[in-house]
């Protein structure tokens, strides 16, 4: 009662709905994009990422991160196996989609280590572009301006296709918490595909996303984002994604401190977190168990899916029980909260 929606936030609403509902289109443009080839591309990414790469089939693709030797996490990264033949960029058997605030850093880090293998690295953020099309009417929406039938694509696969004449990399992958692909084509033919798309999906009811209603769409599929969840700071166990993890007869960078995180346990753990009210907890705000400090927020919003707060935290394993009730300072005020389960939305599956 009382609360005014500001218009911005409006905006984003209007545009998280939109893709929930039909189909969003982001310009993920920013996202770094490095190929690998050589004898040695699979032992190296192998050695560099947190998941298995030597035994990818072409066309999979893998969640998977980069982490330094203390088991920190530097990136979240998709690892991409092209498929023999059907390859737009040349001699390339891999390619890393890093994330843009990381990728120098990143870059940086796999040359200092590619000397060791017979593999090359390549940058190829701005010789190419990528738009994810996301939302329950997305694969309709792509699918009608391809000319392979993409419909059948597994989840994390991908394959070349030609997407208005051009060659494009499509694949069934995204950050919303919908279904959908990301599309990677050149440089110089994203506006193009980008205008026809927009196009297409107004018709639907559809409409331009932004980064703002994406950031809406991921915290409430409970996605980690690098800043935030993920950070040098944290490691793979605590932030919950044991699912990207595989120590089994292999190593890389970081893996004895991951293991040995395992078998400690103990510290800090992720949970989701409903507020009451209507005021949303922000990055940083404390999380409280009896008058305590037990955690902090590192992702929060008005939900408008759930019209109420929610957010993501780091707290003490020892509160992170769902239906655990605490409280969140929020510039000076305390808002009741509980644990919920994560994450809080999970799209209907077809």
């Amino acid at each position: 009662a009382g609360w005014a929606m500001p218009v911005q936030y409006a905006s984003i609403v209007d545009e998280h709905k939109a893709t929930r509902t039909s189909v969003g289109v982001f310009d993920i443009s920013h996202m770094g994009r490095l190929a690998i080839d050589g004898p040695d591309a699979a032992k190296f990414l192998d050695a560099m990422v947190t998941r298995r790469v030597d035994n990818m089939r072409p066309g999979q693709i893998r969640y998977g991160l980069v982490c330094n030797a203390d088991g920190g996490i530097l990136d979240d990264v998709l690892v991409y196996r092209y498929a023999d033949g059907t390859n737009m960029f040349a001699d390339a058997g891999y390619v890393l989609v890093v994330n843009a605030g990381n990728a120098v850093k990143i870059v940086d880090w796999l040359v200092d280590r590619q000397i060791e293998f017979a593999a090359r690295l390549r940058d190829l953020t701005t010789e190419t572009a990528m738009i994810a099309v996301q939302g329950p009417k997305a694969m309709q929406i792509a699918g009608e301006l391809a000319d392979t039938d993409i419909a059948n694509l597994r989840y994390y696969t991908g394959r070349q296709a030609n997407v208005l004449g051009t060659p494009t990399y499509v694949s069934r992958t995204g950050y919303t918490g919908e279904d959908g692909v990301e599309l990677i084509v050149r440089a110089g033919e994203a506006e193009r595909i980008w205008t026809a798309i927009i196009e297409k999906c107004e018709s639907a009811g559809g409409r331009a996303v932004g980064l703002g209603a994406r950031d809406t769409l991921r915290l409430e599929a409970a996605m980690p984002l690098y800043g935030h969840e993920l950070s040098e700071a944290i490691g793979p166990v605590e932030a919950g994604l044991e699912f990207a993890i595989n120590t089994n007869d292999r190593d890389f960078i970081g893996r004895d401190a991951i293991e040995a995180a395992r078998q400690v346990g103990g510290g800090r753990v992720r949970i989701g977190l409903q507020l009451e009210g209507r005021r949303a907890a922000r990055e940083g705000s404390i999380v409280l168990a009896a008058g305590k400090p037990v955690g902090e927020v590192t992702s929060g919003t008005f939900s408008p899916t759930f019209e109420r707060p929610i957010a993501m935290a780091y707290v003490n394993r020892a509160v992170a029980a769902v239906g655990t009730e605490l409280d969140v300072d929020i510039r000076g005020k305390m808002a009741p909260a509980v644990v919920v389960a994560l994450p809080f939305y999970q799209r209907a599956k077809a």
